[in-house]
């Protein structure tokens, strides 16, 4: 790892204005509240900081990882070396391009979009309000929830290679796919997302995400942390009804546990390590295994 005083010393000179931490806790920008320090993480308040950003990892040789909102990550317990960007709150902003499409950035939260959406009287993105994470992670892994994803209503997706080269992609370039899109290979990191939506009464909208949001209410452990579904859909069935039958609700491994509330969320009792994280799903994946043959896959994005 870097010696630290090398690092603040590079970055104080060569971005002075961005804002960086040192040593930042990654529990506290994550919803696992899990997570040991990272080396260094910056908040670049606009796209030409992000650049310089890149452009200086970069030319030293450093280790990179955007950050959005932390709502889909478990990060190590020993913490991160090099640089981690986040982008929550940061690449902000929205607007009405015309009477059918928004154009978002990439900090800005699921549920901020799907608000902005439904006071312009845009319907489509009911389903990300409750959604916790950006617009960014949002578009990185395709999110969804209630038979609604971001591949049915983005029309295009500006982003910046790691090079620094910026580009704009279109849905068919994306190459979304359950949970996933390019980006996932690429390493692309979206600055910001057109989503083509469909007019609607606002009273309209906003009643459906009120419905939505009582059964996330209803049937989820909204008040205790975790990074949302632990695992991803299988095919030929769902995660959460294979764990239930598996007997596997309430199921520890140190201070993390299968929810009682929802058997698809891994949560943290309180003082859970990433490592006890990494343990549940493990075995859960393997009990479900060895009871139906089938392999669950974690969705969460074990760093």
């Amino acid at each position: 790892m870097m010696e630290q005083t090398d690092f603040r010393g590079i970055l104080s000179a060569f971005c002075p204005m961005i804002l960086v931490k040192y040593q930042e806790p990654m529990a506290s920008h994550s919803s696992f509240r899990i997570g040991g320090p990272a080396q260094a993480m910056a908040f670049p308040k606009d796209e030409g900081e992000l650049s310089t950003l890149l452009a200086l990892a970069a030319k030293e040789g450093w280790p990179v990882r955007i950050l959005g909102a932390g709502t889909n990550v478990l990060a190590p317990d020993e913490g991160l070396a090099g640089l981690t960007i986040c982008l929550k709150d940061c690449l902000d902003g929205m607007k009405l391009v015309n009477d059918r499409e928004i154009e978002v950035m990439a900090g800005v939260t699921m549920t901020r979009a799907a608000v902005f959406a439904a006071k312009n009287g845009l319907s489509g993105l009911e389903f990300a309000h409750g959604i916790p994470g950006t617009v960014g992670g949002g578009v990185y892994m395709n999110a969804g929830a209630y038979g609604g994803e971001i591949r049915q209503v983005c029309s295009r997706v500006t982003v910046l290679s790691r090079t620094g080269e910026k580009k704009i992609l279109s849905n068919a370039e994306m190459g979304f796919s359950y949970r996933h899109s390019v980006l996932e290979d690429t390493g692309d990191i979206v600055l910001s997302a057109r989503f083509t939506l469909t007019p609607d009464a606002e009273s309209a909208i906003r009643e459906r995400m009120k419905e939505l949001m009582a059964k996330r209410s209803a049937s989820q452990p909204l008040d205790m942390p975790s990074a949302g579904s632990a695992f991803k859909r299988p095919v030929g069935g769902y995660a959460a009804a294979l764990i239930d039958g598996a007997g596997l609700k309430g199921f520890a491994v140190g201070g993390a546990a299968i929810s009682t509330k929802h058997a698809g969320f891994a949560v943290n009792l309180g003082g859970a390590t990433a490592a006890d994280v990494r343990g549940l799903l493990r075995q859960v994946s393997d009990r479900v295994f060895a009871q139906t043959g089938i392999r669950l896959e974690p969705e969460v994005r074990i760093w």
